[in-house]
């Protein structure tokens, strides 16, 4: 696998895999859990797109933007088919609007979104 992929820290694995598939569609691929029944590891296609997500590893040093006191030190940015079809589901999948969607200064259209785990996405399409 080449380019840069995502990896997301979140609080509760199970419930940002269930998310993920009802706002964008993410299908799991390969999943390691642990023991303790936290997600160690899973891997998502979004549209193509690889993202892989985990719990918390305190451990490891892997803290969710929650924990942080909601905040997170980057984005996800998601080419999408369609930018408002794919942001009005993460809405009503339980995503909060940042900034509707509009046209960006490269001629596509994106807006930005808060999944209920912290992490920013700007949901675009060309």
């Amino acid at each position: 696998m080449g380019g840069t992929v995502p990896y997301l820290t979140v609080d509760d694995g199970r419930a940002a895999l269930a998310f993920y598939a009802a706002a964008f569609g993410a299908t799991v691929g390969e999943r390691y859990d642990e023991e303790d029944g936290r997600i160690g590891f899973a891997a998502l296609d979004i549209e193509g797109a690889p993202v892989f997500v985990s719990d918390e590893a305190h451990d490891y040093g892997a803290y969710a933007p929650r924990t942080l006191d909601g905040h997170g030190t980057a984005a996800v940015v998601l080419a999408v088919a369609d930018c408002d079809a794919t942001y009005a589901q993460a809405l009503a999948a339980g995503a909060t609007q940042d900034r509707p969607p509009a046209p960006l200064p490269d001629g596509g259209r994106g807006g930005w979104l808060v999944d209920p785990f912290g992490h920013r996405w700007l949901v675009r399409s060309s």
